[in-house]
């Protein structure tokens, strides 16, 4: 039995009805599934080219804000009735163009008799969780359930997402407008001001000296810099994957990061737990999944190993207490619940309440970052000011004299 075309992602460059062009991205398994699903949009090809499965953006991945979406849909029109094959008719219509091949596509497979769960699987909209929870609810029969309480927990995952999208951009912002004024100041203005001087016939510090030789030699190859620097950002794209993990290293190691980073992962663990014990899915195969979506070594290691031990037949409160790199409240709250039989409830709880200690310390993080931002823009700027300064200031004693 022969497989299933791959989908490739390609480029493309259509024609809209009113006579303007579109460019974009799609994934599709051949030339006339492509041409279908832009006549969908109303879109004629007329040039397309696939990309490789290295290139930026390549695994064709869908937004978790599409994902959302999806369920979101899903949750409220499977519980009112209405049939999976029409539901799906209208979530294409609400999530993002990019989005909608995927959508069609699991319409196409569930209409010719696969099961949600599969469809999802081979289309590839979902990680391994949501495809788990899903398959879970389709043998209890409440798949209308299973897309509500996964609409609650991408809702999270966004919440916790968009909290660390927070903790970069300020300080993206604040060093990318210093980086900038230092490159003005030191290709235009110092070396305006050292040539003022040794017109002057007046005498130039050291550190004035260097800064204008490297003014005047970025001045001079400002495309070789501009090369440069595609460079480096090109580079950093395609690695930065390897370059995420070096700054996740590092970050583990700094007091306050580290702390904001293990409430992310935890808040991260508890969310998919409770969408997955919800839908009947046992706790050992619920923490093998799980565990799956943590980045932090201490953490995944010592869940791992609470998982292993509880197959093998340990108790599971003992286990639980052994997770040293959960707080000791977290701990006894899951071993009360254990003894209480309600653990679904308790992961509930502390997805809440580790996305609210989540951010607590985010707020502690960025009023940490602000005072060292300072020290930072002083440390640049004021040492372009003081090549400035420390002549113009001789040059007036000199004169005075």
């Amino acid at each position: 039995m022969s497989s299933a075309p791959r989908e490739t992602r390609t480029a493309y460059l259509a024609a809209r009805p009113d006579g303007g062009r579109r460019v974009g991205l799609i994934r599709a398994r051949d030339a006339r599934h492509l041409a279908e699903q832009l006549r969908r949009e109303r879109l004629v090809p007329l040039r397309t080219w696939t990309l490789p499965d290295w290139a930026p953006g390549g695994s064709g991945s869908v937004r978790l804000k599409d994902q959302c979406e999806v369920h979101t849909q899903l949750a409220q029109l499977l519980n009112r009735g209405v049939p999976l094959v029409e539901a799906l008719d209208v979530v294409r219509a609400a999530v993002a163009p990019g989005a909608r091949p995927k959508v069609d596509r699991m319409r196409e497979l569930v209409a010719g008799g696969s099961s949600f769960a599969d469809a999802c699987r081979s289309v590839g909209i979902f990680d391994i969780v949501t495809i788990a929870v899903y398959r879970a609810s389709e043998r209890t029969g409440d798949l209308g359930g299973a897309a509500k309480q996964l609409a609650l927990t991408t809702r999270r995952q966004l919440a916790i997402s968009g909290k660390a999208g927070t903790l970069l951009i300020y300080p993206a912002v604040v060093l990318s407008i210093s980086i900038c004024v230092a490159f003005g100041m030191i290709t235009y203005v110092v070396p305006l001001v050292a040539k003022s001087l040794t017109d002057n016939n007046q005498e130039i510090p050291l550190i004035t000296r260097v800064l204008v030789d490297v003014g005047l030699f970025l001045r001079g190859n400002l495309p070789l810099v501009a090369l440069v620097v595609l460079g480096l950002v090109t580079g950093g794209v395609f690695a930065r994957k390897r370059i995420g993990a070096l700054v996740q290293r590092a970050a583990r190691r700094v007091p306050l990061m580290r702390d904001v980073m293990l409430a992310q992962e935890s808040a991260r663990f508890f969310t998919v737990m409770a969408a997955m014990t919800r839908s009947g899915i046992t706790l050992a195969d619920a923490l093998g999944v799980a565990i799956g979506v943590i980045n932090y070594p201490v953490l995944k290691a010592q869940l791992q190993t609470l998982r292993t031990r509880l197959i093998e037949g340990g108790v599971l409160r003992q286990l639980i207490d052994a997770v040293d790199a959960l707080p000791l409240s977290t701990r006894r709250l899951l071993i009360a619940a254990e003894r209480a039989g309600d653990l679904e409830s308790a992961f509930d709880t502390l997805a809440t309440d580790t996305a609210d200690e989540l951010d607590r310390r985010s707020q502690r993080l960025l009023a940490a970052l602000e005072p060292l931002l300072i020290v930072f823009l002083f440390a640049i700027i004021g040492t372009l000011l003081l090549s400035i300064m420390i002549p113009i200031i001789q040059a007036s004693a000199g004169a005075a004299g």
